[in-house]
Protein backbone atom coordinates (compact mmCIF):
# COMPACT_ATOMS: atom_id res chain seq x y z
CA UNK A 1 0.00 0.00 0.00
CA UNK A 2 1.41 3.08 -1.10
CA UNK A 3 0.72 7.21 -0.39
CA UNK A 4 1.39 10.35 -2.34
CA UNK A 5 2.01 13.15 -0.67
CA UNK A 6 3.05 16.40 -2.15
CA UNK A 7 3.61 19.93 -1.40
CA UNK A 8 3.32 23.02 -3.60
CA UNK A 9 2.99 26.78 -2.95
CA UNK A 10 1.03 27.45 -5.83
CA UNK A 11 1.38 31.55 -6.18
CA UNK A 12 -1.51 33.81 -5.14
CA UNK A 13 -4.55 31.77 -6.23
CA UNK A 14 -7.06 35.26 -5.84
CA UNK A 15 -10.20 35.57 -6.29
CA UNK A 16 -9.84 39.42 -5.95
CA UNK A 17 -7.62 42.09 -7.35
CA UNK A 18 -5.35 44.58 -5.95
CA UNK A 19 -5.64 47.93 -7.00
CA UNK A 20 -3.40 49.10 -3.88
CA UNK A 21 -0.73 49.69 -6.96
CA UNK A 22 -2.21 52.86 -8.09
CA UNK A 23 -1.27 54.89 -5.07
CA UNK A 24 1.69 52.46 -3.84
CA UNK A 25 4.31 52.00 -7.12
CA UNK A 26 5.99 49.44 -4.83
CA UNK A 27 2.49 47.44 -5.70
CA UNK A 28 2.44 48.37 -8.74
CA UNK A 29 2.65 45.74 -11.61
CA UNK A 30 5.48 46.19 -14.16
CA UNK A 31 3.53 46.19 -17.20
CA UNK A 32 1.28 48.87 -15.94
CA UNK A 33 4.66 51.44 -14.98
CA UNK A 34 5.51 51.49 -18.87
CA UNK A 35 2.62 53.61 -19.55
CA UNK A 36 1.09 56.88 -17.99
CA UNK A 37 -2.19 56.49 -16.18
CA UNK A 38 -3.83 59.74 -14.30
CA UNK A 39 -7.08 57.99 -13.49
CA UNK A 40 -7.69 55.41 -10.78
CA UNK A 41 -10.40 54.25 -12.69
CA UNK A 42 -8.86 53.50 -15.44
CA UNK A 43 -5.98 51.42 -13.95
CA UNK A 44 -8.56 49.39 -12.22
CA UNK A 45 -9.60 48.58 -15.54
CA UNK A 46 -6.45 47.67 -16.63
CA UNK A 47 -5.57 46.12 -13.56
CA UNK A 48 -8.66 43.71 -14.03
CA UNK A 49 -8.16 43.17 -18.12
CA UNK A 50 -3.67 42.54 -17.08
CA UNK A 51 -4.81 39.83 -14.51
CA UNK A 52 -7.26 37.75 -16.45
CA UNK A 53 -5.48 37.75 -19.51
CA UNK A 54 -2.27 36.63 -17.58
CA UNK A 55 -4.10 34.12 -15.55
CA UNK A 56 -5.29 31.45 -17.54
CA UNK A 57 -1.79 30.07 -19.19
CA UNK A 58 -0.27 30.51 -15.26
CA UNK A 59 -3.32 28.12 -14.02
CA UNK A 60 -2.74 26.19 -16.92
CA UNK A 61 0.91 25.53 -15.82
CA UNK A 62 -0.10 24.98 -11.81
CA UNK A 63 -2.90 22.45 -13.01
CA UNK A 64 -0.36 20.80 -15.07
CA UNK A 65 2.54 20.88 -12.45
CA UNK A 66 0.15 19.17 -9.89
CA UNK A 67 -0.94 16.49 -12.18
CA UNK A 68 2.80 15.70 -12.99
CA UNK A 69 3.07 15.41 -9.13
CA UNK A 70 0.11 12.94 -9.42
CA UNK A 71 -0.28 13.03 -5.40
CA UNK A 72 -3.24 11.27 -3.56
CA UNK A 73 -2.77 13.92 -0.46
CA UNK A 74 -1.27 17.63 -2.05
CA UNK A 75 -0.83 20.56 0.73
CA UNK A 76 -1.02 23.94 -1.22
CA UNK A 77 0.19 27.65 0.28
CA UNK A 78 -1.27 30.55 -1.38
CA UNK A 79 -4.67 29.90 -1.66
CA UNK A 80 -7.61 32.48 -1.19
CA UNK A 81 -10.47 30.93 -0.13
CA UNK A 82 -12.53 27.88 -0.28
CA UNK A 83 -14.09 29.58 -3.59
CA UNK A 84 -10.96 30.05 -5.34
CA UNK A 85 -9.80 26.16 -4.58
CA UNK A 86 -13.13 25.28 -5.56
CA UNK A 87 -12.79 27.17 -8.80
CA UNK A 88 -9.11 25.91 -9.79
CA UNK A 89 -10.31 22.33 -9.08
CA UNK A 90 -13.10 22.06 -11.36
CA UNK A 91 -11.75 24.41 -14.11
CA UNK A 92 -8.31 23.30 -14.23
CA UNK A 93 -7.34 20.32 -11.84
CA UNK A 94 -10.48 18.57 -12.99
CA UNK A 95 -9.58 19.33 -16.91
CA UNK A 96 -5.41 18.66 -16.65
CA UNK A 97 -5.68 15.29 -14.40
CA UNK A 98 -8.57 13.50 -15.68
CA UNK A 99 -10.42 13.55 -12.06
CA UNK A 100 -10.47 15.95 -9.47
CA UNK A 101 -9.74 15.56 -5.61
CA UNK A 102 -13.35 15.48 -4.17
CA UNK A 103 -12.23 16.13 -0.10
CA UNK A 104 -10.90 19.82 0.25
CA UNK A 105 -9.85 21.54 2.92
CA UNK A 106 -8.81 25.17 4.01
CA UNK A 107 -9.15 27.52 7.36
CA UNK A 108 -8.89 30.85 7.17
CA UNK A 109 -5.54 31.84 8.94
CA UNK A 110 -3.57 35.20 9.96
CA UNK A 111 -2.34 36.25 6.60
CA UNK A 112 -2.58 39.79 6.04
CA UNK A 113 -3.67 39.45 2.17
CA UNK A 114 -5.47 36.19 3.07
CA UNK A 115 -3.99 33.40 1.58
CA UNK A 116 -4.24 30.07 3.39
CA UNK A 117 -3.20 26.97 3.31
CA UNK A 118 -4.85 24.18 1.91
CA UNK A 119 -5.31 20.43 1.56
CA UNK A 120 -6.65 18.55 -1.32
CA UNK A 121 -7.30 14.56 -1.18
CA UNK A 122 -8.75 12.03 -3.28
CA UNK A 123 -10.92 9.42 -1.80
CA UNK A 124 -8.57 6.43 -2.53
CA UNK A 125 -5.26 6.12 -2.57
CA UNK A 126 -4.09 4.69 -6.35
CA UNK A 127 -3.84 1.25 -5.14
CA UNK A 128 -7.40 1.69 -3.70
CA UNK A 129 -6.76 2.10 -0.23
CA UNK A 130 -9.72 4.75 1.42
CA UNK A 131 -8.48 8.20 2.76
CA UNK A 132 -10.30 9.33 5.85
CA UNK A 133 -10.36 12.57 7.44
CA UNK A 134 -10.25 11.58 11.08
CA UNK A 135 -10.42 15.38 12.49
CA UNK A 136 -8.78 18.67 11.44
CA UNK A 137 -7.62 21.69 13.66
CA UNK A 138 -6.15 25.31 12.97
CA UNK A 139 -3.45 26.76 15.39
CA UNK A 140 -3.59 29.41 13.80
CA UNK A 141 -5.18 31.34 17.49
CA UNK A 142 -1.80 30.26 19.40
CA UNK A 143 0.35 33.02 20.80
CA UNK A 144 3.62 32.92 21.86
CA UNK A 145 2.30 33.04 25.57
CA UNK A 146 0.25 29.93 25.08
CA UNK A 147 3.57 27.91 24.25
CA UNK A 148 5.96 30.24 26.64
CA UNK A 149 8.14 30.94 23.49
CA UNK A 150 8.60 34.11 23.71
CA UNK A 151 12.15 35.59 23.76
CA UNK A 152 14.20 39.14 23.94
CA UNK A 153 14.84 38.42 19.51
CA UNK A 154 10.99 38.39 19.08
CA UNK A 155 10.22 41.13 21.14
CA UNK A 156 11.76 43.21 18.55
CA UNK A 157 8.87 43.21 16.45
CA UNK A 158 6.40 41.50 18.03
CA UNK A 159 4.33 41.44 21.61
CA UNK A 160 3.88 38.51 23.92
CA UNK A 161 0.06 37.31 23.08
CA UNK A 162 1.37 37.76 19.27
CA UNK A 163 0.02 35.04 17.27
CA UNK A 164 2.91 32.43 16.65
CA UNK A 165 1.85 31.66 13.13
CA UNK A 166 1.77 33.90 10.56
CA UNK A 167 -0.21 32.30 8.07
CA UNK A 168 -1.45 28.62 10.21
CA UNK A 169 -0.42 25.32 11.34
CA UNK A 170 -3.19 23.28 10.00
CA UNK A 171 -3.35 19.87 11.75
CA UNK A 172 -5.28 16.96 9.85
CA UNK A 173 -5.80 13.25 11.43
CA UNK A 174 -6.17 11.06 8.75
CA UNK A 175 -6.51 6.99 8.24
CA UNK A 176 -5.07 5.86 5.26
CA UNK A 177 -6.20 2.64 4.31
CA UNK A 178 -6.82 2.13 8.20
CA UNK A 179 -3.22 2.92 9.14
CA UNK A 180 -3.06 6.65 10.93
CA UNK A 181 -1.15 9.28 9.75
CA UNK A 182 -0.69 12.79 10.96
CA UNK A 183 -0.50 15.69 8.48
CA UNK A 184 1.27 19.53 9.86
CA UNK A 185 0.73 22.08 6.74
CA UNK A 186 2.19 25.39 7.34
CA UNK A 187 3.26 28.54 5.12
CA UNK A 188 6.00 30.12 7.52
CA UNK A 189 6.77 33.86 7.64
CA UNK A 190 8.36 35.32 4.22
CA UNK A 191 11.76 37.06 4.36
CA UNK A 192 11.37 40.45 4.85
CA UNK A 193 13.56 44.06 4.31
CA UNK A 194 16.42 44.34 5.82
CA UNK A 195 16.31 45.68 9.39
CA UNK A 196 19.32 46.75 12.19
CA UNK A 197 22.00 45.62 9.63
CA UNK A 198 20.44 42.26 8.76
CA UNK A 199 19.44 40.74 5.90
CA UNK A 200 15.41 40.10 4.88
CA UNK A 201 16.18 35.87 5.96
CA UNK A 202 18.27 37.06 9.25
CA UNK A 203 15.88 40.02 10.14
CA UNK A 204 12.62 37.47 10.64
CA UNK A 205 14.30 34.27 11.64
CA UNK A 206 13.02 34.55 15.06
CA UNK A 207 9.98 34.48 13.71
CA UNK A 208 10.31 31.52 11.81
CA UNK A 209 11.94 29.46 14.51
CA UNK A 210 9.22 30.29 17.01
CA UNK A 211 6.89 28.69 14.14
CA UNK A 212 8.90 25.56 13.92
CA UNK A 213 9.08 25.02 18.17
CA UNK A 214 5.33 25.66 17.92
CA UNK A 215 4.69 22.97 15.36
CA UNK A 216 6.96 20.56 17.06
CA UNK A 217 5.87 21.59 20.32
CA UNK A 218 1.95 20.81 18.82
CA UNK A 219 3.58 17.30 18.16
CA UNK A 220 4.89 16.84 21.42
CA UNK A 221 1.61 17.61 22.88
CA UNK A 222 -0.51 15.40 20.73
CA UNK A 223 2.13 11.89 21.35
CA UNK A 224 3.99 12.81 24.30
CA UNK A 225 7.63 14.30 24.09
CA UNK A 226 10.26 11.51 23.81
CA UNK A 227 7.61 9.65 22.56
CA UNK A 228 6.95 10.75 18.51
CA UNK A 229 9.62 9.07 16.82
CA UNK A 230 7.82 5.79 16.45
CA UNK A 231 4.65 8.00 15.29
CA UNK A 232 3.98 8.35 11.79
CA UNK A 233 3.30 11.96 10.81
CA UNK A 234 4.64 14.26 8.74
CA UNK A 235 5.12 18.22 8.20
CA UNK A 236 4.31 20.05 4.70
CA UNK A 237 4.71 24.07 3.23
CA UNK A 238 6.57 26.50 2.32
CA UNK A 239 8.79 27.38 5.28
CA UNK A 240 10.71 30.37 3.52
CA UNK A 241 13.99 28.93 4.90
CA UNK A 242 16.61 26.78 3.94
CA UNK A 243 19.82 24.75 5.63
CA UNK A 244 21.87 24.78 2.54
CA UNK A 245 21.94 26.71 -1.32
CA UNK A 246 23.57 26.98 -4.09
CA UNK A 247 25.53 29.83 -5.40
CA UNK A 248 24.96 30.39 -8.66
CA UNK A 249 28.35 32.42 -10.19
CA UNK A 250 28.23 34.17 -13.22
CA UNK A 251 25.81 35.71 -15.70
CA UNK A 252 23.69 34.34 -19.08
CA UNK A 253 26.29 34.78 -22.09
CA UNK A 254 29.19 34.10 -20.18
CA UNK A 255 27.99 30.88 -18.39
CA UNK A 256 27.91 30.15 -14.79
CA UNK A 257 29.29 27.68 -11.91
CA UNK A 258 27.15 26.15 -9.10
CA UNK A 259 28.85 26.02 -5.56
CA UNK A 260 27.26 24.10 -2.52
CA UNK A 261 27.06 26.39 0.76
CA UNK A 262 26.16 25.06 3.96
CA UNK A 263 24.03 27.99 6.06
CA UNK A 264 25.58 28.77 9.80
CA UNK A 265 21.35 28.40 11.22
CA UNK A 266 18.21 27.92 10.03
CA UNK A 267 15.07 27.77 11.90
CA UNK A 268 14.51 24.37 10.38
CA UNK A 269 17.43 23.60 12.54
CA UNK A 270 14.43 22.67 15.36
CA UNK A 271 13.30 19.77 13.29
CA UNK A 272 16.97 18.02 12.24
CA UNK A 273 19.39 19.16 15.25
CA UNK A 274 18.35 16.00 16.93
CA UNK A 275 16.36 13.73 14.37
CA UNK A 276 13.19 14.94 15.30
CA UNK A 277 12.01 14.83 12.07
CA UNK A 278 14.28 14.48 8.66
CA UNK A 279 14.01 16.41 5.42
CA UNK A 280 13.55 13.06 3.14
CA UNK A 281 14.76 16.00 0.20
CA UNK A 282 18.11 15.63 1.64
CA UNK A 283 18.53 12.23 -0.05
CA UNK A 284 18.63 13.77 -3.42
CA UNK A 285 22.43 15.01 -4.41
CA UNK A 286 23.31 18.18 -3.06
CA UNK A 287 23.12 20.62 -6.34
CA UNK A 288 19.87 19.14 -6.76
CA UNK A 289 18.07 19.75 -3.56
CA UNK A 290 16.24 23.03 -4.56
CA UNK A 291 13.01 24.02 -5.15
CA UNK A 292 13.13 27.87 -5.87
CA UNK A 293 15.84 29.77 -7.60
CA UNK A 294 16.01 33.82 -6.33
CA UNK A 295 18.05 36.65 -7.95
CA UNK A 296 18.81 39.73 -7.43
CA UNK A 297 21.26 40.69 -10.54
CA UNK A 298 24.17 38.44 -11.01
CA UNK A 299 26.30 39.30 -7.55
CA UNK A 300 23.36 37.78 -5.76
CA UNK A 301 21.30 34.53 -7.57
CA UNK A 302 21.28 31.07 -5.50
CA UNK A 303 18.99 28.13 -5.63
CA UNK A 304 17.76 26.90 -2.52
CA UNK A 305 14.80 24.51 -1.01
CA UNK A 306 12.26 27.05 0.54
CA UNK A 307 9.65 23.75 0.22
CA UNK A 308 9.82 20.56 2.21
CA UNK A 309 8.07 17.26 3.21
CA UNK A 310 10.06 16.51 6.66
CA UNK A 311 9.30 12.68 8.18
CA UNK A 312 9.39 11.33 11.54
CA UNK A 313 11.46 8.94 12.27
CA UNK A 314 9.78 6.07 11.82
CA UNK A 315 8.06 6.76 8.84
CA UNK A 316 11.39 7.98 7.31
CA UNK A 317 13.38 4.44 7.87
CA UNK A 318 10.17 2.65 6.67
CA UNK A 319 10.72 4.36 3.07
CA UNK A 320 14.48 4.68 3.72
CA UNK A 321 15.05 3.45 0.08
CA UNK A 322 12.87 6.12 -1.86
CA UNK A 323 13.63 9.53 -3.36
CA UNK A 324 11.84 12.74 -3.06
CA UNK A 325 10.51 14.27 -6.54
CA UNK A 326 11.02 17.40 -7.49
CA UNK A 327 8.63 18.87 -10.81
CA UNK A 328 10.50 21.47 -12.34
CA UNK A 329 8.49 21.96 -15.69
CA UNK A 330 6.86 24.90 -14.85
CA UNK A 331 10.01 26.94 -13.89
CA UNK A 332 10.51 29.68 -15.73
CA UNK A 333 13.29 30.56 -18.72
CA UNK A 334 14.95 33.01 -16.23
CA UNK A 335 15.64 29.62 -13.56
CA UNK A 336 19.31 29.08 -13.87
CA UNK A 337 19.81 24.96 -13.68
CA UNK A 338 22.72 23.07 -13.22
CA UNK A 339 23.85 21.23 -15.77
CA UNK A 340 21.91 17.84 -16.19
CA UNK A 341 18.93 18.76 -14.94
CA UNK A 342 17.33 20.55 -17.32
CA UNK A 343 13.50 19.31 -18.42
CA UNK A 344 11.07 20.48 -21.08
CA UNK A 345 8.76 23.15 -19.99
CA UNK A 346 5.21 23.51 -20.25
CA UNK A 347 3.57 24.93 -23.33
CA UNK A 348 4.19 28.94 -23.15
CA UNK A 349 6.35 29.03 -20.48
CA UNK A 350 7.75 33.09 -20.47
CA UNK A 351 11.09 33.67 -19.63
CA UNK A 352 9.92 35.37 -16.19
CA UNK A 353 5.95 34.60 -16.61
CA UNK A 354 3.78 32.85 -17.22
CA UNK A 355 5.07 30.07 -15.20
CA UNK A 356 3.13 27.48 -13.02
CA UNK A 357 5.19 29.52 -9.62
CA UNK A 358 8.69 30.37 -8.46
CA UNK A 359 8.32 27.05 -6.61
CA UNK A 360 8.20 23.78 -7.31
CA UNK A 361 6.07 20.62 -6.14
CA UNK A 362 7.72 17.70 -3.66
CA UNK A 363 6.48 15.04 -4.01
CA UNK A 364 6.96 12.06 -1.98
CA UNK A 365 6.09 7.67 -2.76
CA UNK A 366 5.19 6.46 0.92
CA UNK A 367 4.27 3.34 2.62
CA UNK A 368 3.01 3.43 5.98
CA UNK A 369 3.96 1.13 9.19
Amino acid sequence: MSLRLATFNVENLLTRFDFTGFRNQLRQDRVIKLFEVNSEGVYQQLEQARVIAATDDTRQMTALAIADADADILCLQEIDNMAALQAFEYGYLFRMVGNGYRQKFLVEGNDGRGIDVAVLMREETRDGQKIELRDIRSHAMTTYRDFDLFDEDLALTNRIDDKIFKRDCLELDLLIGGRPLSLYVVHFKSMGNPRDGLDGRQSTLPLRRAEARAVRRIIENRFGAGRTAKKSFAICGDMNDYQERVDVVGRRGAGYRFEHQTEVESALDVFSHDGFAENVVVRRQPLDRWTLYHARGPQEQHLCQLDYIWLSPALAAHNSGRLPEIIRNGQPYRTVFPPGQEVERYPRTGWDRPKASDHCPVVMTLDLP
